[in-house]
Formats: C-alpha cells, sequence, structure tokens
C-alpha cells in the first residue's frame, strides 16, 4: 500500500503543499508536510490505548509560513546558533545572517529548511523521503548540496529521522528537527510535570546571548542534573545564573559515551498519560529547550501555546561547534558525507 496523503494547499508561488500520512500496525502515526520538513501531528497510544497527539503545531500548512516558534520543522542547514554569525573554513570566512542578536540562529528565516518546499523522491506506507538542494554559497555556506530527510514510522513504534547531506566542497553541516512534545496531548498545558531522565552528566555553559562559552562543565549539583529522573519543573525556577541567562532551560547537553553509534540519550514520561517517549541519536549532544518564549496563536483546534507549554530535545552537535575547536567536527564535503539518524519511540508504562 502507499501512503495516504492530502492536499493542503499551494503557496503564492504556486507551489503545492502536502500533508503524508505515516503509520505502521500499532496505532502509532506520523503526519509530515512537505512545507519545512514539518512534523505535524504525532499520534501515539496512551496507556488505555487512546491516540495521543503528542506534537504541537497547526492544522494547515499557513501557520508555518509565518511562524517564529519553528513548530515540527527541519532546521539546517546550520541548526542553532552561530557567533557573530561567521565562521572559518580552510582560511576563508563565511559569513551568514545576522538574525538574532550579532548572532546566527536556525541558518535563515527566509530560506532556511523550515520555510522551503521539499521534493518528494520516496514514499511509503510508513516512510517518505524528502529532499532539497543549495547551490554553492547559497546563505553563506561553500558547496553545492544536496540534503535529504527520511521519515520512519517504525513497527517497535519509533518515529525515526534519518538525515543525509553531500556536497562537492568542505562545508559545514548540523541538521535537526524543532518538534515540540506534551505526551498528556499538544493542547494539554504547562510541561513541568513531565518525568525527564538524561544520558548526559555534562554539558556546555551559555553566555547572555545564549552562544555557548566553549567551557564543557559537569551537570552535577546544578539544576541541569537529570541523570537521575525527575521532572521537568521541579529545579526550572532554581536561583542559578545558567537558567536566568535563558529564561529556563535551553542548553545544549553532551551524550555520554557518543561515539557515532545509536545511543539512548534521554528518556520523557508523562503521569496522566502513561506515555514514555525514550530518545537516541548516533549525534554527540541535544538541545533541552523548555519553551521558554513560546508564543502562537491559531495552533490546532484554533487554540494558542504560552510559555512551557511544550519541550524539544533537539539532536546535533553543539551550538557554535564550527567556531569551538574543542567541540565535535562539523565540516562535512566531497569525503565525508553528513549521515545521521535519530529516533523517538513510544511505550507505555
Amino acid at each position: 500500500m502507499g501512503v495516504m496523503k492530502e492536499a493542503l494547499g499551494k503557496l503564492p508561488d504556486g507551489s503545492e503543499v502536502w500533508a503524508y500520512h505515516l503509520k505502521n500496525t500499532h496505532g502509532v502515526e506520523a503526519v509530515i508536510l512537505n512545507y519545512g520538513g514539518v512534523i505535524r501531528n504525532l499520534f501515539v497510544p496512551d496507556r488505555d490505548g487512546k491516540p495521543v497527539d503528542v506534537a504541537l503545531g497547526y492544522d494547515g500548512y499557513e501557520g508555518y509560513t509565518g511562524a517564529s516558534c519553528f513548530l515540527g520543522a527541519a532546521i539546517g542547514p546550520a541548526a542553532n546558533r552561530v557567533a557573530k554569525a561567521q565562521y572559518v573554513i580552510d582560511g576563508v570566512t563565511y559569513h551568514l545572517p545576522v538574525n538574532e542578536n550579532d548572532n546566527n540562529l536556525h541558518t535563515d528565516d527566509k530560506l532556511g529548511f523550515h520555510r522551503r518546499v521539499w521534493a518528494v523522491t520516496e514514499e511509503a506506507e510508513n516512510r517518505i523521503t524528502l529532499r532539497t538542494e543549495d547551490a554553492d554559497g547559497a546563505i553563506g555556506f561553500p558547496g553545492n548540496r544536496v540534503f535529504t530527510i527520511t521519515y520512519t514510522v517504525t513497527e517497535d513504534n519509533a518515529l525515526e529521522l534519518r538525515y543525509h547531506g553531500t556536497s562537492d566542497r568542505r562545508t559545514y553541516m548540523n541538521i535537526t528537527n524543532h518538534s515540540y512534545f506534551h505526551l498528556a496531548g499538544e493542547a494539554a498545558g504547562y510541561i513541568g510535570d513531565h518525568v525527564a531522565q538524561f544520558m548526559a552528566s555534562k554539558y556546555t555553559p551559555v553566555r547572555a546571548d545564549s552562544v555557548p562559552t566553549g567551557e564543557i562543565a559537569d551537570v552535577s549539583g546544578t539544576a541541569l542534573d537529570f541523570t537521575t529522573a525527575k521532572p521537568m519543573g521541579r529545579d526550572i525556577e532554581a536561583d542559578e545564573e545558567q537558567l536566568h541567562l535563558v529564561s529556563g532551560y535551553d542548553h545544549n547537553f553532551c551524550i555520554d559515551g557518543a561515539d557515532g553509534t545509536l545511543r539512548t540519550f534521554a528518556v520523557v514520561s508523562h503521569p496522566a498519560t502513561g506515555i514514555v517517549m525514550t530518545c537516541a541519536t548516533d549525534l554527540p549532544a541535544f538541545q533541552f529547550y523548555s519553551g521558554n518564549f513560546l508564543k502562537t496563536e491559531g495552533t490546532k483546534g484554533g487554540r494558542s501555546y504560552k510559555r512551557r507549554e511544550g519541550f524539544c530535545l533537539e539532536t546535533q552537535v553543539p551550538p557554535n561547534s564550527i567556531n569551538e575547536p574543542a567541540f565535535p567536527d562539523c565540516i562535512y564535503g566531497p569525503e565525508k558525507d553528513y549521515d545521521s539518524v535519530t529516533q523517538y519511540r513510544f511505550s507505555v508504562q
């Protein structure tokens, strides 16, 4: 059987926006848009077998074309922050758009992955592959580049995202997805009662502009210590400088033992639904964002999302790695493709 899809409308340039419904045989369903690579819906069964949409988003596509919170979207070619919106490869300085303070955030608000209509190159009942291209120099990146993202709903109840990128020149790539989750349902409100455990004993402290300082620090003794499971809201208002700087959690965590193989890095559950999300990646780090500045209107059912009503777990190399020699490598090119996988697996307790 092929994938079920629905036409959502056309953009001013005539591009068609479609929603693709990916399903397995156990009641897990992801709805993916070819606009922005968006994960619009993610339905998973709760402990009573009732489907719960755990992904924040909009009903149609129009909200994604104007929103600023990146709900559900693919982010790239450079996710997160780049200090001073510039970097150097092989002695050449490249400049990105300055779009947050003096820095770059998530590449570009008009030309980034989250603003594109992607080509669909493969579709099946449980899988879809999206493709986009960039010419040498586009948005401030060297190399003619091709990117694909394959979304798969697996039979063991995971949504898998597989990213691939090629370039004919050495270039910078750091790709992620910016889904906001709520395991009691996307309209359930404050995230504080989610219980989270991170397999991350270190993190990268940030400056006032949210860019990492370059230090890799221990979480022990801080509000950022999730090495033992605890509610997300327990320490979120702690009197600590790192929380004050970003109004809560918006930090990059370094995954313990990261070696390029698939590793579990977080387990999050919700007591009301019993839904458990087990997260795994072969990347070295992830950004935990507690939705401190989340504010949207006209979302699913005409509702609005407010501060801390969704959380993100964005797999990546640490922000500004391109400018920090001590951070993991993020340069790819003719001899090294970008290839990574992230999984969000669901169960109940």
